[in-house]
């Protein structure tokens, strides 16, 4: 039933020129947005092409079904010689995506916390081998730094495991140091699983969940806009109550996408 779900909402969002259905802030509402313009069809053709890279291995091929990625990357606006930090990519299932979107130009920063060097850095590495404009960068994520100002950050599932005292991560530093790092006008783009209205960062260890208002305010405390979501992972039947590892959900959790924006 759930897969039927995703299948069917990928479906409808094909029609659209866009690939997926953009919720934005209209004036304290919210509004349904399908965009049609070139610039969105010229983005779904560079993704079309990154998804048939022979590059990819067929793990992650596997997991389309289910990650939408043509509707998540063209909605993270990502283009040709842009500066993109994917932050914790593990394997690199995105990053193995962004790398021929952004092309020759273009650079990739597989951003691998300090804390988990030691089991993920040799994944970036391997994604460097294979990509020339991948860069692997190990650091304190409350202290990045890059040497040039970066167009895009992506993370993916990964903000509520930085709210966990294990981590390290101050999340609020967390916050600005990806602000300080974007140009203006730049994106900071998050996927997370969904947790339940009123439980904030309560469940982040528990359930590895995290509520997307909570979220969205410690983004917009740090200097940011929210300027949309995607509803391309959005799953009605996740009841949001059992770890996103339970097997009765896991891979197809409700997960929000938020887009937002530096200011400039």
């Amino acid at each position: 039933m759930r897969t039927l779900l995703r299948t069917t909402i990928a479906m409808a969002a094909a029609f659209a020129a866009s690939g997926c259905i953009i919720i934005a802030s209209d004036g304290g509402g919210q509004t349904i947005i399908t965009p049609t313009s070139p610039a969105t069809a010229r983005a779904d053709t560079r993704v079309a092409m990154a998804l048939s890279d022979p590059r990819r291995p067929e793990e992650d091929r596997a997991r389309d079904a289910l990650r939408m990625p043509m509707q998540v990357l063209t909605f993270t606006g990502i283009r040709p010689g842009d500066h993109v930090a994917d932050i914790r990519p593990e394997e690199g299932y995105y990053t193995r995506l962004f790398a021929p979107v952004v092309g020759d130009q273009g650079r990739v920063y597989a951003c691998v916390p300090t804390r988990t060097a030691e089991r993920e850095k040799p994944y970036a590495d391997a994604l460097a081998a294979t990509y020339g404009n991948v860069v692997p960068v190990v650091g304190l994520l409350d202290e990045m730094r890059f040497d040039t100002p970066l167009d895009v950050v992506f993370m993916s599932q990964e903000y509520h495991d930085f709210h966990i005292p294990a981590f390290g991560v101050d999340v609020a530093r967390m916050n600005r140091a990806i602000y300080d790092a974007l140009k203006p006008g730049g994106l900071y783009v998050i996927i997370d699983h969904s947790g339940r209205a009123g439980t904030g960062n309560s469940e982040v260890q528990s359930l590895h969940r995290i509520e997307g208002d909570f979220l969205r305010a410690e983004v917009e405390a740090a200097g940011f806009v929210f300027e949309g979501a995607s509803q391309a992972l959005a799953n009605p039947d996740d009841y949001r109550t059992v770890s996103v590892f339970d097997e009765s959900i896991r891979g197809q959790t409700d997960q929000f996408v938020y887009r937002f924006r530096k200011p400039g």
